[in-house]
């Protein structure tokens, strides 16, 4: 499973371990992944996406996973958060 967060594409990033004595060591910095479920109000299911904690937060704020998938861009979504997202524009088409 990769490191990386499925609605953002947010992955590792690299820096440097510094000693007391001030040496430098290369390491990662792990994005802050949680699995998920999130409910869809149109699909009227829920949907298992592993995410960032700062996604999850940006979910909420934009109003949950419908509103949050038609602003965000092709290009950061994952294959299957993709896949969702074209599900609910389909369902929203169909139902108006």
């Amino acid at each position: 499973m990769s490191r990386r967060c499925e609605l953002t594409g947010k992955g590792p990033m690299v820096g440097n371990n510094s000693s007391h004595a001030n040496n430098k060591t290369r390491r990662r910095y792990l994005p802050n992944l949680n699995d998920v479920t999130l409910q869809s109000e149109t699909l009227k299911r829920g949907i298992k996406l592993r995410i960032s904690a700062a996604a999850l937060r940006s979910v909420d704020h934009r109003g949950g996973l419908d509103a949050y998938l038609a602003k965000a861009k092709d290009t950061e979504l994952s294959a299957n958060a993709l896949k969702v997202k074209k599900e609910i524009a389909k369902a929203q088409a169909a139902s108006a």
